[in-house]
């Protein structure tokens, strides 16, 4: 058992609530509900404490306990730490995505980042949101990562989907396909580059990494025959990288560098788009975490979704979850020179 000063030096984790009506307090009460964990931090959920009894109940977990607070300053170690977000009932209709369950996802959201950004907990966790219901007149963001980084200085973070075996990164995120070629610019190219360098770096703890950059078009373009921006855009951007000491390769043909196990010689991967970069992530990769890079702050969720069709049945698994807030607790360590 850590000592009384041990434990009130642990970091503060806090974990949104994503969708009420998906299996995110279902993966959150699971992970919390082996008490050892709560010695490697002190979680502070952002949510409703109805809505956390009621999965609690439904998953036969009647007797964890938690701790209603105020503010983050007030979360006590070994303990389950609950902010609501509002006092009020909320309708929780699993598997269901509602205007209710939307809203309920921002203003836990907006919460848990303004105690982020103001240094009352140490690291952010996010429980997976519907991007559907989540939009209004005052939220109009594609996703979690979209919102925390409007925060910070223009295309200075980057999205990573992270695992034990394997590292990939996006250079466009959720970006309508028809738009990747008009984003994919040599100034945003670098950009995503350096950023996912310096992440292998200070957040990984890699020195020297070795990136693969992949190619947009099938074959790499295949000399200009299929598509000329491998050789507008991604090569002159790898030079760039090169000449300021970055070990950055390509670009590679994505089924052949994935299909002849390539990957495995690099410590990370720059995808072109979403899909390109999640496909074979998820084919690769098991209980995969995501990663907001190039942030002062440190956020990460787990790749899965609301999984509205498993929603509170006890189907779903919380490996995702786990590993995101270890790997938070793993990028502060590092950043801290621990």
């Amino acid at each position: 058992m850590l000592p009384q000063n041990k434990l009130h030096n642990l970091p503060k984790i806090g974990m949104t609530q994503g969708d009420i009506n998906g299996i995110g307090y279902e993966v959150i009460l699971k992970v919390l509900s082996d008490s050892r964990i709560l010695e490697s931090f002190i979680p502070v959920i952002y949510g409703q404490s109805r809505v956390f009894s009621y999965y609690k109940k439904s998953l036969g977990l009647d007797e964890l306990t938690y701790n209603v607070i105020r503010d983050a300053s007030h979360a006590q170690p070994k303990r389950i730490n609950i902010i609501n977000h509002t006092d009020e009932e909320l309708k929780i209709e699993p598997g269901m995505s509602t205007l209710v369950a939307g809203a309920a996802s921002v203003a836990a959201l907006k919460m848990a980042v303004g105690d982020l950004r103001g240094g009352a907990i140490d690291a952010m966790v996010n429980a997976p949101v519907n991007k559907a219901n989540i939009q209004s007149d005052s939220f109009r963001f594609r996703g979690q990562t979209e919102y925390i980084s409007s925060f910070y200085p223009a295309g200075d973070s980057l999205a990573m989907m992270v695992s034990d075996n394997i590292r990939v990164a996006l250079a466009t995120n959720h970006t309508a396909l028809k738009d990747v070629p008009a984003t994919l610019t040599r100034d945003l190219l670098i950009k995503k580059i350096n950023i996912l360098n310096k992440t292998l770096i200070s957040d990984f703890n890699i020195i020297a990494p070795r990136i693969a950059v992949l190619s947009l078009n099938p074959h790499s373009g295949d000399n200009g025959l299929i598509g000329t921006e491998e050789a507008d855009v991604i090569k002159p951007s790898l030079d760039v990288a090169k000449s300021h000491g970055i070990l950055a390769f390509g670009p590679f043909s994505s089924y052949g560098f994935f299909g002849t196990d390539t990957w495995r010689k690099y410590d990370a991967v720059l995808a072109m788009y979403h899909d390109q970069g999640a496909l074979p992530f998820k084919t690769l990769a098991s209980d995969g975490v995501s990663f907001t890079a190039g942030l002062p702050v440190v956020r990460t969720a787990p790749t899965h979704g609301t999984g509205y069709d498993i929603a509170n049945r006890n189907m779903a698994d919380p490996d995702s979850f786990r590993h995101a807030i270890f790997l938070a607790l793993d990028i502060l360590k590092n950043r801290n020179g621990a």
